[in-house]
């Protein structure tokens, strides 16, 4: 995300990844230790700032590597999150006490992707992931066992399973547990005993887990979804909570949407942001305009669509018109490659979405100065 200053970076899924290099091998979407593991190299070469236990970097190189700068030797480091630094440094040092890290926003303000690079920059693995459901277990949270072993020898540590946080707690790793308001409330209590004595019983075997130093948690939860499985006091107060912000400005979310489209574009041998960087920053004005209910002039009040109108949302809208332009257009992203997917992202609900979006087209972009081609673009996917 799950809010100060022009904020969020973007994953493809959440507002906040910014520019990322092409894929390690044939993986679609590789981890971030791996698509970034020469800057992660680069930061630990230079990087001569006290390490907590078995961190990679220091706090200050963890940092670095998520707002980007530029290393004494010249390497570049690219911006993983484009927000303000404080939120970042927060985060940084709350991974470095015994308390957890809890990441709240909306969706789209980039919770999923700075978990993983925070965890990628302090343990070197972002992989310790427990992905939160409604169907999430306790065992995805403790261990499970091997039934085969289990049946025929009984509990052992052979038979045991052990979760993601399990590992993290035995090898002083970063663990990550995503939409953690998404998981049954008494399956989020598991954290407890694991939070706050930083071990985890084992009782069929009469054994414990200790977390060794360097262990810690970093858990996303959107505040949309508060209610549903809200956390507990007892839960809440083990996590120290960090607000990730929506874009302040339209400028930091048309730069955000504009690297991010970039990343992905290249991957997917599309054309250059560039020659569409027009059209994105009408897609962000229209998705700005819409998520706070007034235009940017400050002149008219608009009614709220149901949907989120994230900044993720606008990444994909452009990266499925940069498609569209590549594979059936002239590889120039206009008006008419976008229309479609905003009117999919504004109009979640077919009964209200559908009028609030049909005002929004005759009262706002009709009028506006140099619109003329998107309302066109717009009315025709409407019809």
């Amino acid at each position: 995300m799950s809010a100060p200053v022009a904020p969020t970076s973007v994953d493809p899924s959440e507002n906040g990844s910014v520019s990322a290099p092409a894929g390690a091998g044939q993986a679609l979407r590789p981890h971030a230790e791996d698509a970034f593991a020469h800057e992660l190299a680069a930061l630990a070469a230079q990087d001569d700032r006290p390490r907590p236990a078995r961190w990679k970097l220091s706090p200050w190189a963890v940092a670095t590597y998520l707002l980007g700068g530029t290393l004494p030797d010249g390497t570049v480091i690219t911006p993983k999150y484009v927000g303000p630094r404080r939120i970042v440094e927060v985060a940084v040092t709350t991974l470095a006490t015994d308390r957890a890290l809890l990441l709240l926003g909306v969706p789209g303000t980039a919770k999923t992707w700075v978990s993983e690079h925070l965890a990628a920059a302090v343990s070197g693995d972002s992989t310790l992931l427990v992905q939160g459901t409604a169907g999430t277990p306790e065992e995805a949270i403790r261990y499970g066992w091997n039934y085969a072993q289990l049946l025929a020898h009984g509990p052992s540590r052979d038979a045991l399973v052990p979760s993601p946080v399990m590992r993290a707690m035995a090898q002083g790793m970063t663990a990550r547990v995503e939409e953690l308001t998404r998981i049954p409330a008494d399956v989020q209590d598991t954290l407890i005993t694991i939070l706050s004595e930083k071990t985890l019983p084992i009782p069929e075997l009469g054994e414990e887990v200790q977390a060794v130093r360097g262990f810690n948690l970093i858990a996303t939860a959107n505040d949309r979804d508060r209610g549903v499985n809200d956390l507990s006091s007892a839960l809440r107060r083990r996590f120290n909570t960090v607000v990730l912000p929506l874009p302040e400005t339209p400028e930091a979310e048309v730069d955000i949407v504009s690297r991010r489209v970039d990343q992905i574009g290249r991957s997917l041998d599309l054309p250059a942001v560039p020659d569409g960087v027009d059209e994105i920053r009408r897609v962000v004005t229209v998705f700005r305009e819409l998520r706070d209910g007034v235009t940017v002039d400050g002149r008219t009040k608009l009614k709220t669509p149901s949907g989120t109108l994230s900044t993720a949302e606008a990444i994909s809208v452009v990266t499925n018109g940069l498609a569209l332009a590549a594979h059936f257009g002239d590889g120039v992203l206009r008006a008419g490659d976008v229309a479609a997917g905003i009117l999919g992202a504004v109009v979640r609900d077919p009964a209200a979405d559908r009028v609030i979006w049909q005002e929004y087209l005759e009262t706002v972009v009709r009028e506006r100065d140099g619109w003329a081609d998107f309302y066109r673009a717009c009315r025709e996917v409407s019809a």
